[in-house]
């Protein structure tokens, strides 16, 4: 079997196995017979499928696998994650989250870590992947890798420093977002995209074909309960049917099956180092068929006829990731109820006596300087010039675009530590370093201000620091609505 070398010192399985249908199972309190669970990874393996990804949230996944390890299980490769709660966080978090997962999985070193944020306005991920990447060092994890990151984020991610070798994103014929920039990027990086909700949760087969639309109680896991919401998204059941009859028609003249040829366009995107297919350990598994899937070559005509089915359907809303921090929350709840309590403000926030509230980044010059990073009165907050500090440490590296987005993260951080958001922005100062970079900051800037379109400046200016590439200041009137105007 063709092996996906993510590092010199690590290869995995073209097909990797997702164990998050453990959870489901597992959910309501259902038993589980995990000797038919080892048994089954017993199978994979011996298939040469060796690559299983979980996390610290799909039920017992980690215990399973580790179990299996711990019974003579040899020759696998350990994907898991680490989906921390919204907070700060330090070493001793991080190192013990790790442990936990080491614990489970009864191993001395995870291959692969890979991580995910709930908000990029609160700088405390950073904090997680400079104390992950520390612990690659030190050999607790092999390598790290991202989830659910945004093509600016893994940019940004990347030019910090922090060496990450994959990002895992939902990629498939329904949902194309990592088709665009998010491919271009990681092919120049040499970043290899692990691609899930391939096959929709298994709403991407013939069965679906000519079945009718069906019902919240019809649908039976958590994933098509999900990825029914894409199909919303891209037009509705008409527009799924319509994709539906392109790759059977295809599967058909192929000879193969339609969720062979969904699977397998995506395998052959020039970024996906490997598509994650779910296993209900001990109750199903598609071992021949994902075998036979790999010796599947998809003809021009076949792909042709693929691209025009999804160029017909609407596109997913945003950036890889998204799904998963602004509306419309494609989840199987369609809210992030089931993943979150709380999204708590990213920077601490203080009253003055005159009941004005003021916001601090932790950066070192906001108490010499006797400044903040933000301050509340009425309805107004005021954002003072930001750069890309977070603490000591310069993000973004020299990257403009990348330090920009940064910027603008600090700015959405304390707006919300503060009850306000960028929507509410009305206007931002933009101050470059070299007049020679404004048209990757302004374009920046488009890109987190498309649908606010604040009043803006932008001039060239000497910045303190040599190392700083763009400083923004912005105004922000929470609530605010313009005289005759119904409202956003």
């Amino acid at each position: 079997m063709r092996r996906v070398r993510l590092a010199a010192d690590l290869s995995i399985a073209p097909v990797v196995t997702g164990l998050w249908q453990i959870a489901d199972m597992e959910r309501d309190g259902r038993s589980f017979d995990r000797r038919a669970a080892m048994e089954a990874l017993g199978r994979y393996v011996e298939a040469g499928l060796t690559t299983f990804d979980m996390a610290d949230h799909y039920g017992s996944a980690e215990e399973i696998v580790g179990e299996f390890v711990a019974a003579g299980g040899r020759g696998i490769e350990i994907l898991t994650k680490w989906v921390p709660a919204p907070g700060p966080v330090d070493r001793t978090t991080v190192r013990e989250a790790v442990e936990r997962s080491l614990e489970r999985l009864r191993t001395e070193r995870v291959d692969l870590m890979q991580f995910h944020a709930w908000s990029y306005g609160d700088p405390a991920y950073l904090d997680a992947l400079f104390h992950l990447a520390e612990l690659c060092e030190e050999g607790l994890i092999g390598h790290l890798g991202l989830t659910n990151f945004d093509t600016a984020h893994l940019r940004l991610v990347l030019e910090s420093g922090i060496d990450v070798v994959s990002n895992q994103v939902s990629f498939s014929v329904l949902d194309r977002r990592a088709a665009g920039g998010m491919s271009r990027l990681c092919r120049e990086r040499g970043v290899r995209l692990l691609a899930y909700g391939t096959l929709a949760g298994g709403l991407l087969t013939a069965r679906q074909l000519g079945a009718a639309d069906p019902t919240a109680d019809e649908l039976a896991t958590w994933s098509q309960m999900k990825y029914r919401r894409f199909i919303a998204e891209v037009g509705g059941w008409d527009a799924f049917q319509r994709l539906l009859e392109a790759l059977d028609r295809v599967a058909r003249r192929l000879g193969v099956s339609l969720p062979q040829v969904a699977a397998r366009f995506v395998l052959d995107e020039p970024a996906v180092g490997a598509v994650i297919v779910g296993a209900r350990l001990g109750k199903s598994d598609h071992i021949a068929e994902t075998l036979s899937m790999l010796e599947l070559e998809i003809d021009e005509t076949g792909r042709d006829e693929i691209e025009a089915a999804c160029a017909a359907l609407a596109p997913v809303p945003g950036d890889c990731g998204d799904e998963y921090r602004r509306e419309p929350f494609l989840t199987a709840s369609g809210d992030l109820s089931h993943h979150l309590d709380e999204l708590p403000a990213p920077y601490p926030v203080e009253r003055s006596p005159g009941g004005r509230r003021r916001a601090f980044s932790a950066t070192p010059w906001e108490e010499m300087a006797g400044y903040c990073r933000a301050v509340r009165a009425g309805d107004r907050i005021v954002v003072s010039g930001t750069t890309a500090s977070h603490r000591d440490r310069l993000i973004g590296g020299a990257d403009v675009a990348s330090q920009t987005h940064f910027v603008i993260d600090k700015i959405e951080g304390a707006l919300r530590s503060l009850g306000g958001s960028l929507s509410d922005v009305v206007r931002t100062r933009i101050f470059v370093a070299d007049a020679a970079d404004w048209e990757a900051v302004a374009r920046a800037h488009g890109e987190r201000f498309a649908d606010v379109r604040p009043a803006n400046s932008l001039v060239e200016a000497r910045l303190i620091g040599e190392e700083y590439l763009v400083e923004i200041e912005a105004e922000a009137v929470v609530g605010a609505r313009v005289e005759g105007d119904p409202g956003r």
